[in-house]
């Protein structure tokens, strides 16, 4: 099983300005617009095989979605397709919001 990246290491990683780490959104755009983890590139799961191209592939890479399920399995999916440094942010933005950033908006 894939340990994931607590959302407190992902908050360090992003104050890091040497860290290159990249955030992948899953979630519809619906959720979107309601709350979001900043910076962060959005693909909607469903999406995901269509725009691979957008995806790079020489960064670390953390994907999220509301609590982690639908993002775990884009983790596998582009893990199968050669993502080399790829992790799910356990517990999604629900966590995000619960352990770093309470500004966001929990749903």
């Amino acid at each position: 099983m894939d340990p994931g990246i607590e959302p407190s290491e992902l908050a360090r990683r992003l104050k890091d300005p040497a860290d290159r780490v990249l955030v992948l959104d899953v979630r519809e755009p619906f959720e979107r617009r309601y709350a979001s983890i900043k910076p962060s590139i959005h693909i909607p799961m469903a999406e995901i095989p269509g725009r691979l191209d957008e995806i790079p592939r020489d960064r670390d890479l953390v994907v999220y979605c509301h609590i982690g399920e639908r993002s775990s399995l884009v983790v596998g999916y582009l893990r199968r397709l050669g993502f080399l440094s790829v992790a799910n942010l356990n517990g999604g933005i629900d966590a995000w919001s619960a352990y770093v950033d309470p500004k966001v908006r929990r749903y």
